[in-house]
């Protein structure tokens, strides 16, 4: 692609570092027409163009709100404004106007990613990323011009905005992604996201008023070799229960968690810790890591996540964006780019060791026709096709049982990469217990496939299990990005079970395995498995026989999507 000018962190040429290729001479360059075969049934889309982070979801009158990254010109990264939808249930949406977008000083070459929070009286308000005449990245807010309106359809930018601006020692382009705002201690506090060199900040500010905001002596947290921390995430969770916190929680029976997306790797990390209120900082707990070696919400295509505390229901909400693994040829030939996962409960697993995700209930009513299966023997080599759905647009539950585990594999302590490891011993490499699971949007003579699977090692005092998404044989399609994702599942193996949930939609396989303690994303674009024409099967390739003890699988209807 020598014709495209093909710049990293770039904006109209003013030098701004963000984390987005610009491709000028495709990023206004309209769609003409909207190719619909890799378009998603169930996920959030807008009917054209390029979307990426999703910004400050919130809860308001009865409406849940979605803003998000949007180029209304074009099918590549570029023009970006805030563009806005609405729904009453996380899964059908109406689309609004654009509620931010670049016009003011502060924000003239850009409106980039943020939060929202909800002061006292029910008021929101955005925090958001402005580039500023000077090229400097600058924090801004705005309110609704009309409290009564439960759309929120407009919403001002007051000219007091900057307020928050970075000063000289700090690095201005790289300094952005203000999250959602806490109160203790008679303050709000909120954290921006930046780097100084190759560590990462989570840079603190105070404010009494929402208005004035002093930057704290020190950061919410740091990490060296860890490169820019972008959309910051920082939260509270019960460690007793489901229920979400509101962000502003603290106290005994509370854990925090620090997420921020690594510009460095282009994946999320997380860890989970104390916020100290006396010292004002987070200190993650012993044995958790920040950066690539620490825990993900997701091991596969999922980046710029966003969480949001839902009054109605009373849980935290994760909204995640999963970008295209084609080329942006493609993105502008097809007219579209970038879709949000399906919005996820998150909570703290009873260990306390990690998160667990599911995918809201709501999704649920979009089921249609539903096929089940139990008791399914599935010996080595075994294949068994899951008929009577629509397997390009399906959401699949199943659960796998195994009499024993003493023919699992030796685990070699140097895999410590799961995603190498599944690279290594893919879906067809024989294997003792495992490999087991789903093969989905396959083609009828299996040519295209993107397996979705568990192995399950020996190590010397536990056994490993390993959740494969591998999209190596996911199409036939040439120059398209096919890695092998995939994470361990830490978990304990005495009732001998595992259970597997696989959402489908056409160009999107988000999966959770035992529960949500372990997901993956991929994006895939089969060329023979599409529509009609896709199925599902499951599979062993181990020697161990797997029972398939029951599996519920469900066609999707559409929702109203925008």
């Amino acid at each position: 692609m020598r014709s495209i000018l093909s710049l990293f962190i770039i904006l109209n040429n003013n030098g701004v570092e963000a984390s987005h290729k610009v491709y000028q001479k495709f990023q206004s360059l309209s769609a003409v027409k909207v190719d619909q075969l890799h378009r998603t049934g169930f996920h959030f889309q807008p009917p054209k163009n390029w979307i990426n982070d999703p910004n400050g979801p919130l809860y308001y009158k009865g409406l849940y709100h979605l803003f998000y990254q949007y180029n209304p010109k074009g099918a590549v990264w570029g023009n970006i404004v805030w563009a806005h939808s609405v729904s009453k249930d996380l899964i059908n949406w109406e689309p609004l106007d654009p509620a931010i977008y670049p016009s003011k000083p502060f924000d003239i070459n850009g409106c980039w990613s943020g939060s929202a929070t909800i002061l006292p009286g029910n008021k929101p308000i955005i925090l958001y990323t402005g580039i500023d005449p000077d090229n400097r990245q600058v924090q801004n807010y705005a309110i609704p011009a009309n409290l009564s309106d439960p759309y929120l359809r407009e919403w001002i930018k007051p000219d007091d905005n900057p307020i928050v601006v970075p000063t000289n020692d700090m690095n201005a382009s790289a300094f952005r992604d203000p999250t959602t705002a806490w109160f203790t201690d008679g303050h709000w506090q909120m954290v921006v996201g930046g780097r100084r060199k190759r560590r990462g900040i989570a840079h603190l500010y105070r404010s009494k008023d929402f208005k004035y905001w002093v930057k704290a002596k020190h950061p919410l947290h740091t990490s060296q070799n860890t490169g820019m921390w972008e959309c910051p995430d920082f939260y509270p969770v019960s460690m007793s229960s489901k229920i979400g916190l509101d962000t502003s929680v603290n106290g005994q029976n509370v854990k925090h968690v620090l997420k921020v997306s690594l510009d460095l790797t282009r994946y999320e990390y997380y860890t989970i810790g104390t916020y100290n209120l006396d010292l004002d900082r987070y200190i993650p707990d012993s044995g958790l890591k920040d950066g690539w070696t620490g825990l993900r919400y997701d091991y596969g295509n999922f980046y710029a996540s966003k969480t949001f505390y839902d009054p109605l229901k009373h849980r935290r909400i994760l909204w995640g964006w999963a970008n295209e693994s084609d080329a942006q040829l493609d993105d502008v030939k097809k007219g579209w780019a970038g879709i949000q996962t399906i919005p996820r409960k998150v909570w703290l697993d009873p260990s306390g060791k990690q998160l667990v995700q599911w995918p809201v209930e709501e999704l649920e009513s979009l089921r249609g026709n539903k096929v089940e299966k139990s008791n399914v023997k599935l010996k080595k080599g075994d294949h068994v096709e899951v008929e009577g759905i629509t397997a390009a647009q399906a959401d699949v539950e199943v659960t796998f049982s195994f009499q024993s585990l003493d023919k699992a594999e030796e685990f070699d302590p140097s895999w410590s990469n799961a995603k190498d490891l599944c690279g290594q011993k893919g879906s067809n490499v024989q294997g003792g217990v495992g490999p087991f699971g789903l093969l989905t949007l396959a083609s009828q003579n299996l040519e295209e496939f993107t397996p979705v699977f568990f192995r399950i090692f020996k190590a010397p005092t536990k056994h490993v299990v390993l959740l494969c998404s591998d999209a190596t044989s996911s199409s036939l399609g040439e120059k398209l990005y096919k890695p092998s994702f995939a994470g361990f599942v830490d978990v304990k193996l005495d009732n001998k079970k595992l259970s597997l949930r696989s959402l489908i939609d056409h160009s999107v396989v988000e999966s959770f395995g035992e529960g949500g303690k372990t997901c993956i994303t991929s994006r895939v674009y089969p060329t023979l498995a599409v529509l009609d024409n896709a199925h599902l099967h499951l599979f062993n390739n181990g020697s161990e026989t797997i029972t398939v003890e029951n599996l519920s699988a469900w066609s999707m209807n559409r929702p109203l999507m925008n």
